[in-house]
């Protein structure tokens, strides 16, 4: 499997497809993996932000969580996290926030 740099590098693509619709693929997946990658960083910015709250019990603890269980939903919808694994992750979540 060949791997592509970027194409808005400034110093030229060193490695690029010649045909046209290979060319759009390339395009097409640096999108949906910067769009996949903001979404991921959201994700485990808002599961650190409802561990920190539950730790160090914070006052809107119930809201923090309530938010990163929307993030953990939104991730599954778009086919990040598989709905186990998402299933895994808010339990995880609501056990801390009721053992706490």
């Amino acid at each position: 499997m060949i791997s592509y740099i970027d194409v808005n590098f400034k110093g030229g693509v060193s490695q690029m497809p010649n045909i046209k619709s290979a060319k759009k693929r390339v395009l097409v997946s640096a999108k949906k993996q910067a769009r996949n990658k903001s979404t991921n960083s959201a994700l485990k910015t808002a599961l650190k932000k409802a561990n920190i709250a539950i730790e160090t019990n914070a006052d809107g603890k119930e809201a923090v969580v309530k938010a990163a269980i929307k993030k953990i939903d939104q991730a599954a919808a778009k086919g990040l996290l598989h709905k186990n694994n998402a299933a895994r992750k808010k339990s995880a979540l609501a056990s801390k926030l009721n053992a706490k």
